[in-house]
């Protein structure tokens, strides 16, 4: 098994050089835009939230491999083991899925000893790279631990991509127990609109209409 992944909170490298970001500011400074992997390779365009429901194209990869393994399909056999090393490789890879992942079952103990700040390591590389599942996990985490303030920035960021539980479930619920602003409310309201809009087309209004 690898070594621990560093403290959520520190980079090993931040007390080489004071003057360097520190990982919360590469955090808070990066991730922003949803990444290429989550536009259609037809129309180009952004799909909607979640992406799975929405979209029918799948790539085969070491991280879809990892997924048949770790529920048992496919004919593969159960093997939580073998799941976790192929997305540990896929996430050296840089597969933002991988991280995703590793995150889930690190931090919650599935199919491994539980090992909640590796588990926040994997999330972090993930939503600096975009994640939005990766980023809002990372806001219910520190709103867990109280840290009410970087809970509403990573639950700000992932709202204004149009994921509609950083709004309802994080932005929403901490305004009304008086951790966010009104104007840090009014802020993410219309931040996801506006990114929901960026995901419509008039050709998915009509594949909707028809049911496809």
């Amino acid at each position: 098994m690898s070594s621990p992944a560093p403290d959520a909170r520190a980079g090993p490298d931040e007390s080489a050089d004071p003057a360097a970001p520190t990982l919360q500011q590469r955090l808070m400074a990066s991730g922003h835009d949803r990444p290429e992997g989550d536009r259609c390779t037809i129309c180009f365009d952004l799909i909607e939230l979640p992406v799975g429901p929405h979209s029918k194209f799948n790539v085969c990869c070491m991280k879809k491999v990892a997924s048949m393994y770790i529920n048992g399909r496919l004919g593969l056999a159960k093997d939580d083991p073998r799941a976790i090393e192929l997305w540990t490789e896929a996430a050296e890879l840089g597969s933002i899925v991988a991280h995703y992942q590793l995150g889930v079952v690190y931090y919650n103990g599935f199919g491994v000893e539980e090992d909640k700040p590796r588990g926040i390591h994997h999330w972090q590389q993930a939503a600096m790279k975009g994640d939005v599942d990766s980023r809002h996990n990372l806001g219910a985490v520190e709103r867990k631990n109280g840290n009410h303030h970087l809970a509403v920035q990573h639950c700000m960021i992932s709202a204004k991509m149009g994921y509609e539980l950083s709004l309802v479930d994080g932005i929403k619920d901490m305004f009304n127990e008086g951790h966010a602003t009104k104007a840090q409310y009014a802020e993410a309201l219309l931040g996801y609109r506006d990114a929901v809009e960026e995901m419509k087309s008039p050709q998915r209004e009509e594949a909707k209409r028809l049911g496809v």
